[in-house]
């Protein structure tokens, strides 16, 4: 793999403490689109990067993160995404000042 590929990422952790790590890890990668997904466009070494993080916080053998690539970023499977009930929103990108 080269370039930029989009993962889906899904997580369960059972622990609060360990949750609100592995979320705010998540949010430095990616886009946040429900409780526990994430929407990630990462290089193969922001990848390595991403799981080594996750990898040092999970229990192993209570927690579980999943990990689906899409494929490359902009791809046509990365807008194949389809949605029941409300419509998935774009993460709003923008600058913030302070």
């Amino acid at each position: 793999m080269s370039g930029r590929w989009t993962y889906l990422v899904c997580y369960d952790i059972c622990d609060p403490k360990r949750l609100r790590r592995v979320y705010k890890i998540l949010r430095g990668f990616g886009d946040h689109w429900q409780y526990s997904v994430f929407r990630c466009v990462l290089s193969d070494a922001r990848k390595v990067r991403l799981m080594t993080r996750l990898d040092q916080i999970i229990h192993h053998g209570e927690d579980q993160v999943l990990i689906a690539p899409l494929g490359p970023a902009g791809g046509q499977n990365e807008s194949n995404i389809q949605t029941i009930g409300k419509r998935l929103e774009p993460a709003e990108k923008s600058a913030k000042v302070l």
